[in-house]
Parts: structure tokens; sequence; C-alpha cells
């Protein structure tokens, strides 16, 4: 069976010289959770963006390969078209609407999507409910955070599009956030692609994973053999002690996964 989404070998160029995503491809296959980790400025927000149509409104474009949702091109397609045919993205920063209650928000984005049920973001996110009459501004990091996923919710998307969603958010939050999304992904069946500098946590609930560095794609596997690899361990999972890896060792590991 395809997969849901299919990047196949994409370069992606800011105005319009900057060369930033340099032949990645990933595949999502429906129902699974797939994670892209890799550092701050690696290009992960812009493969999202790429996906999600909103590269255009950085004066960003796909030169070269194509995106495939569902088998239908999409690559450059207007943000409004991609989003109304199911993919949703929830990008970092919790964009919501900061003077209106969680309970005004949440009527708001129903009625532009014409549909979405509210008791499903209570469902998935029940410390809302208790603050649905607050202010959205006035909730804390890790409640506005989801906030943000409760309303993609909304849309009921076919695959959803998380943008670092650990961000600032205190341990204990973190592990709510991701045990609240890996039980929407467990109960609605929903596909999800992850991007995350917290490779640690979103392993814990990806099928697969793909680590980016420099716009490139210089490893990927099975999140549990990513878990165990000795390498990732070391660069990305913070398992041995920064002190202990020698900057020749260093220089070995990206030449072995020919990083640039």
């Amino acid at each position: 069976m395809p997969p849901m989404l299919f990047v196949n070998n994409i370069e992606v160029v800011y105005h319009p010289y900057i060369l930033v995503l340099k032949g990645i491809s990933i595949k999502v296959p429906e129902g699974s959770i797939v994670a892209v980790l890799g550092p701050n400025g690696a290009g992960k927000t812009t493969l999202l963006k790429a996906i999600s149509g909103l590269i255009k409104l950085d004066r960003g474009r796909v030169t070269k390969g194509e995106i495939r949702f569902r088998g239908t091109p999409i690559q450059n397609r207007d943000p409004d078209i991609v989003s109304r045919m199911g993919i949703i993205y929830v990008a970092e920063g919790r964009r919501i609407f900061k003077e209106l209650t969680v309970e005004e928000n949440i009527e708001a984005v129903s009625y532009a999507w014409g549909s979405g049920d509210p008791d499903l973001v209570y469902k998935y996110f029940p410390r809302l409910r208790a603050r649905r009459k607050s202010r959205a501004g006035y909730l804390s990091g890790g409640e506005q955070q989801m906030l943000a996923i409760g309303l993609a919710l909304l849309a009921q998307p076919r695959l959803l599009m998380l943008d670092e969603p650990s961000l600032g958010l205190a341990p204990k939050i973190v592990n709510e956030v991701y045990e609240s999304v890996k039980r929407l992904h467990e109960e609605e069946g929903t596909t999800i692609l992850l991007a995350e500098q917290n490779a640690r946590k979103a392993l814990e609930i990806a099928d697969y994973g793909y680590i980016i560095e420099n716009g490139k794609i210089v490893i990927e596997g099975e999140a549990e053999k990513l878990r165990s690899d000795k390498d990732v361990q070391e660069f990305y999972l913070g398992l041995k002690k920064a002190e202990g890896v020698s900057y020749r060792r260093a220089k070995w590991y990206r030449r072995k996964k020919r990083w640039v």
C-alpha cells in the first residue's frame, strides 16, 4: 500500500537563492507516527511548511522533487487547499487566540471549519475543561500547547503535523502532552508527523524516525532501532557525558553518516 504522505527528493529554496532542504525524502504510512528529529536550524520546520503549503508565505518554494498526499501532488499548493485535504499543521509558538477564552477559541475554530466536536478537545486535554472560561493568554505554556493541538483536532485531520510540541515546557507537562498525543493516535487512528529536537521523547511514541542535519536526512530507521543505536544515543539522546565525546570522534561520525 502506498504511504499516506510521500516526500520524494525535494529541494526548498528561499528568497530565491537560499537552499534549505537538499534532497529530502520521507514516507508517512497511514495510521503511523513518524518523527523528524534534529537540532535547531536543521530544516524540520521548513519540511513541515513545505508539506502544508505555508512555505509560500515565507517566499519559499519547492524547486525539485514532489510531495504526494494519498497519491495527489501537493507541492507548492496554497495552504488552504492543503488543509482542506486533511493535512493540519500545528506550528511551534502555540498559535491560539490569546484574547479569547478557551471556550471561545474552540467555538471560533469550530465555526471556521464548520465541523468538529468540542468534547474531543476536552477528552484528550481534560485540564482545559476546568480552564474553559479563562483567557487563553493566561494559560500556562503547557495548557496553551494543549489548546493549540486541541484546536487542530476540530478540523478532523487525516494527517496531524506537530512542530516542536515540547518546546519550552517543563518535563512533567511534556509527558502529559505526549501521553495525550499517544492516546489520540491509538484511539482515533490519527496519522501523525512529529518534528522535534527532543529526540528521546519523540522516539518513545514514534514508529519510525528520520534525523535531519543541514537540510539532509543523515540517518533513518524504526524508532526502536534508533533508540538502541549507539551513535544516536550518544549524539541525540544524551546517554553519554558530553565531555566524553572527542572532536575527532564527532568528525568520524559525521563522515560515517555522510553529513555535510
